[in-house]
């Protein structure tokens, strides 16, 4: 039988003090039974001797500091998991408000999950096929890899969430996959949206969804991560499940996580953040992986929206520093109505070269892949060319990089909502685009998968060239060779 105590110390915005504990634990979970009989729960997050601050999550509204009875409970949060947890909606606590009731539990999980040995892990390979063109050919996202995607205010980064969930799959037969999807602040539209959206997909039965709205306590925000990732481990490690786990916004999460630091005193950083903000994030971040011994793998998307869009903010600099590469959403090709608005140039993925090519995607991904991204960065100087000089000033070959960003941008990276392109489709159409150019440009191929992909003539009909006043201007037979 546990002790219990007798009235409040000190109440301070989420937490409360509670003087003269007998061995109290960090992360330790309390419940605090106020006066009407209700239950509140709890957990120690800071401790002086035999002083106890203690984080209630519903909030400290309405406690009494005389009349309230605590309890330590003698172990760290945990979650209730089992295989029935697919399929669930439960709040940033892990409790279910989906009115199915309590998922009967297998076990229960500290949600501050286990330490690894870094030795126990398992290089990243193959890869995670998103159905979205961009990604999968030129960022690919590995399995056990973290891989966030960086967004601004108003961009489409809740609609891409949704696109990845309905269309994420995995070429393994014998496999099975899920997604575990965690939001984190958001508004009670856009909740509704993401379960609609999973619902109307037919893909609700192989998703947990893990929902923290924005009028919830921001202390349920600091633990919707971490239960998140607990589900997910679960699955991948002891139910062999290749887990996605797809967390949104992470910058809400911060947001907590700062006026939590706020609350205790602590020193604040930059921006108002803690200082220990990087290894907060590396807490969860660092839970993607594959472990030997287990099948399974947890691969992680956080979403992360960047305040006035700068880069150099904390949290997705912190972020940058601790994932394998990014998928950054570019704004001006939202206002071209271009979706999704993936920005190439400044998105890549580390891991990519090892989990592609032949046994995993296709023989000619990554030269594909090497290609595309070359001729793309020459489009961006020959428009900033065309904007000093004019494009009717340009060199043909200038001329012929235009052309070719403004096809690459309409059929390559604007794909819409609803499609879903196998890998084989997506490298086929970037070599159909690489084929609007000159074969003496596409020096980032071997002449051997050069000869075999290469085809200007099916290039030119596909896209309708000869209409183009660029075309009729050139001598192909000059050109082309």
């Amino acid at each position: 039988m546990s002790l219990q105590y007798k009235g409040l110390s000190e109440i301070n915005g989420p937490l409360v003090v509670l003087d003269d504990v007998e061995n109290p634990s960090f992360e330790e979970i309390v419940e605090l039974t106020m006066q009407d009989g209700s239950v509140r729960c709890g957990r120690i997050v800071q401790i002086e001797g035999k002083r106890a601050v203690i984080q209630v999550f519903e909030g400290t509204n309405k406690i009494s500091l005389v009349n309230t009875t605590t309890r330590l409970m003698g172990h760290p949060m945990e979650l209730a998991v089992s295989s029935e947890i697919l399929g669930r909606t439960f709040n940033g606590a892990g409790k279910p408000i989906d009115g199915l009731g309590s998922v009967f539990a297998e076990k229960r999980l500290d949600i501050n999950g286990l330490p690894l040995n870094p030795v126990s892990r398992v290089y990243p390979r193959n890869y995670i096929n998103t159905g979205i063109s961009s990604i999968d050919a030129l960022m690919t996202l590995i399995r056990g890899q973290k891989l966030p995607i960086f967004s601004g205010s108003g961009l489409p980064h809740n609609q891409l969430a949704v696109q990845i969930v309905k269309q994420a799959n995995i070429s393994d037969t014998d496999a099975e996959f899920c997604v575990v999807f965690a939001a984190m602040g958001v508004k009670n539209d856009v909740a509704d949206y993401f379960r609609r959206s999973f619902e109307e997909a037919g893909v609700t039965q192989r998703v947990a969804m893990f929902v923290n709205l924005a009028n919830d306590p921001i202390i349920e925000r600091i633990l919707t991560p971490r239960c998140a990732l607990t589900a997910a481990e679960y699955l991948a490690y002891e139910k062999n499940m290749h887990v996605l786990v797809i967390m949104s916004d992470m910058t809400s999460y911060c947001e907590a996580v700062r006026e939590f630091s706020s609350s205790k005193g602590e020193i604040p950083g930059r921006k108002g953040y803690p200082g220990y903000l990087y290894s907060d994030l590396a807490s969860l971040y660092e839970r993607a992986g594959i472990i030997k011994g287990s099948k399974g793998s947890v691969t992680q998307i956080p979403i992360l929206t960047m305040p006035n869009d700068d880069i150099t903010h904390p949290v997705p600099d912190l972020t940058g520093y601790i994932t394998e590469g990014q998928i950054s959403l570019d704004r001006s090709l939202d206002q071209m109505g271009i979706y999704p608005p993936v920005g190439v140039l400044p998105s890549l993925s580390r891991l990519m070269k090892d989990g592609i090519g032949e046994g995993y995607t296709r023989k000619d991904h990554s030269a594909v892949s090497n290609q595309l991204f070359a001729c793309y960065a020459k489009v961006a100087d020959a428009k900033s060319l065309a904007s000093v000089i004019g494009e009717d000033e340009l060199s043909e070959i200038d001329k012929k990089y235009m052309l070719f960003g403004k096809l690459f941008e309409e059929h390559f990276l604007n794909q819409g909502f609803n499609v879903s392109r196998t890998i084989e489709e997506t490298l086929d159409l970037g070599w159909l685009l690489l084929s609007v150019l000159p074969k003496s440009e596409l020096d980032r191929v071997d002449d051997e998968v050069l000869n075999e992909h290469y085809d200007h003539e099916k290039a030119v009909k596909a896209f309708n060239l000869h209409e183009e006043k660029i075309i009729k201007e050139l001598n192909r037979d000059e050109i082309y060779g």
